[in-house]
């Protein structure tokens, strides 16, 4: 028997089974169900994925026949290994201070680093910066600097006079005047000589320093301003067209420009929409530069640097965020990204410390030499699943792409506030999604940790949100993370008792079904933890009197009533007004929301009700000024 081919005897027993087949079984098991609405994904980004898929799903797709290294380089442009550079910014400001931060993590299998450089402006600062650092060895990448072109000047002055060979010596410079035109809506400078500054600093490496990229798409920006992955794909490419359009224009090759460009981009945590982005991102890069007829199919390829996402980073149970960014890299890796930081477990509330910084360069260590991912180029391939969102995705990107070109470009459409009213559509969904609790962020809106305080690790609000400050010509994007609102909640109250007030205590009056009792206080528990309360729970009252009493002498400024929708027309009523006549103050709120009896309720003394329905934000902002935590 040829050893090349399959033994029929293993298939014998499995013989293949269609896809009306596969219906036939699901529609059954449904009894009924809307197949819609239990079992297809409608995404933000606007397309539905289906609960399975086949490799019928993918067979029209024509970049599933391509290999790694080749256009439109949805496989990757690698051809032997999934390599690429654990790099590691550095969030302080000091030369001093960064260079010796940056020693550690070299000293520790960094291979890239990111330097803040706003105070690197003379001879003494850039000295200090690179002291006893092998600048040959290491990517260097230079963030926040005033001015680019200046900061170039004096680099290859400092490697002049060091005698170092500047063709060793690789990095990048974060110059994106188009992400400081959407972040602060204006210019830093006049229009013409934002691009005369991004024409200087191209030509000028291409001698100097062949192996920097000088102009960074901050793709990153629209993420962490609460963008879909579809829309953090389409503007990023939009602005990195309006390069291609404007360099050209001053008579820069295509063949030149590219290979001076990097992209870079958020990941977050949705795992395999994140893989497929980076991989739709280098096929629709690949489509962009195409029509600009580059003589060289290399210019085609788009570098990708890749960052751990901010938006959904948490102050409280911070530790998660260490999970977060777990898959966020492993998204990167698999999507086969060029270059990745991942930012510190703690960056939402400090800045970064040894501890903080080591396990996340180690998250990358790790993923590369115990769990062998730089081994692999493209894992994803042939997965019917990420190869078919990764087309969706791709379709839609470029949709919104052609939309922001008819509206003249990127400049243009954030000149007509386009792309920053798009992204605050879409973040204000996500924002009322994370309050209704439709999505979950461990140890913030749900399961939060009782016995767990943040004042005294804060050190800074909001270090890593990007707010900015200055009146602009055109709207501003908006920065914030996903659960700063509900955090703020809490900190109230941890301000409020470090004040010297009482904490606030919710008392459970739990009675009747057991089962469902139990089921309503702990769904109360869990909405009052998030803000901070202590929670006064009960095994179950015999009686409403009882009950009261107990109720009463806690001395809990919220009482809970919890038990069945069948039973609170008999308990209900009797337990507010109780409540009502001997301590009026006390607000009675129950779990659920009997539809039918809610009038009765009310006029009983019930005050509000708490639900799966109900905005957790704006519930417990009341509850907040009610209790005078908050004005």
């Amino acid at each position: 028997m040829d050893s090349n081919k399959p033994n029929p005897k293993l298939f014998s027993e499995f013989p293949p089974v269609s896809t009306s087949e596969w219906e036939e079984v699901i529609n059954a098991d449904l009894k009924g169900a809307d197949y819609d609405k239990k079992l297809v994904w409608h995404t933000l980004e606007g397309f539905n994925v289906k609960p399975y898929y086949r490799a019928e799903d993918i067979e029209n797709l024509q970049f599933t026949q391509t290999i790694p290294g080749e256009l439109p380089y949805v496989r990757g442009n690698k051809t032997k290994c999934n390599c690429w550079e654990i790099r590691q910014d550095i969030d302080c400001e000091d030369p001093s201070e960064i260079n010796a931060i940056a020693k550690e993590c070299i000293a520790k299998g960094a291979k890239s680093i990111g330097f803040r450089v706003k105070n690197v402006t003379n001879r003494d600062a850039i000295n200090t910066l690179f002291k006893d650092i092998d600048l040959t060895k290491i990517k260097i990448n230079f963030i926040s600097s005033r001015s680019y072109p200046a900061l170039l000047d004096l680099f290859v002055e400092y490697l002049n006079e060091n005698k170092i060979n500047a063709s060793k010596v690789k990095g990048s410079l974060n110059f994106d005047s188009l992400n400081f035109l959407v972040r602060y809506g204006k210019f830093y400078c006049e229009k013409e000589d934002n691009f005369i500054e991004a024409a200087y600093i191209v030509n000028a490496v291409e001698k100097k320093l062949p192996g920097f990229r000088v102009i960074n798409v901050s793709g990153n920006t629209f993420a962490n301003a609460g963008s879909t992955i579809v829309q953090e794909l389409a503007f990023s490419l939009a602005s990195g067209a309006d390069y291609l359009a404007e360099l050209t224009d001053r008579g820069i090759s295509i063949d030149k420009i590219v290979p001076r460009m990097q992209f870079t981009f958020a990941v977050g945590s949705n795992y395999f929409f994140e893989i497929a982005k980076m991989r739709a991102a280098r096929l629709l890069w690949s489509k962009i530069v195409e029509q600009f007829k580059p003589e060289n199919k290399d210019s085609q390829k788009m570098f990708i640097h890749a960052t751990t996402l901010n938006w959904n980073k948490t102050v409280y149970d911070a530790h998660v965020n260490l999970l977060r960014t777990t898959t966020e890299a492993m998204s990167a890796i698999i999507g086969g990204i060029d270059s990745l930081a991942v930012a510190p477990f703690d960056v939402a509330y400090k800045a970064s410390d040894d501890f903080s910084r080591r396990i996340a360069r180690n998250q990358q260590i790790v993923l590369k030499e115990e769990s062998y991912m730089n081994k692999i180029v493209d894992p994803a391939a042939g997965s019917y699943y990420i190869e078919s969102i990764t087309d969706q995705i791709a379709s839609a990107a470029w949709a919104l792409f052609k939309e922001v070109e008819e509206l003249g470009g990127f400049m243009k459409a954030v000149q007509k506030n386009f792309i920053q009213d798009s992204i605050e559509t879409v973040r204000k969904k996500k924002e009322d999604d994370i309050a209704n609790r439709k999505v979950t962020i461990l140890g913030t809106n749900q399961y939060p940790n009782p016995n767990e305080t943040a004042l005294d690790k804060i050190q800074e609000e909001e270090a890593t949100t990007g707010k900015v400050d200055g009146k602009g010509n055109y709207k501003k994007l908006e920065f914030s993370r996903a659960a700063e609102e509900l955090e703020e909640i809490r900190l109230a109250t941890e301000i409020f008792v470090n004040e010297g007030n009482p904490m606030p205590k919710v008392f459970l009056f739990t009675i009747g079904n057991l089962a469902m009792r139990k089921a309503r206080a702990s769904f109360a528990t869990n909405f009052f933890r998030i803000a901070g309360y202590e929670i006064i729970d009960n095994p179950g009252f015999k009686t409403v009197d009882e009950g009261v009493k107990a109720a009463i002498d806690s001395k809990a400024e919220v009482i809970v009533i919890c038990s069945s929708d069948d039973e609170y027309p008999e308990f209900a009523p009797a337990i507010a007004k109780a409540i009502k006549e001997k301590a009026s103050e006390r607000t009675v709120i129950l779990a659920g929301y009997p539809k039918e009896i809610i009038d009765l309720l009310k006029a009983a003394g019930v005050d509000d009700f708490i639900h799966i329905k109900t905005n957790t934000l704006n519930f417990l902002q009341k509850i907040q000024r009610y209790l005078g935590v908050i004005e």
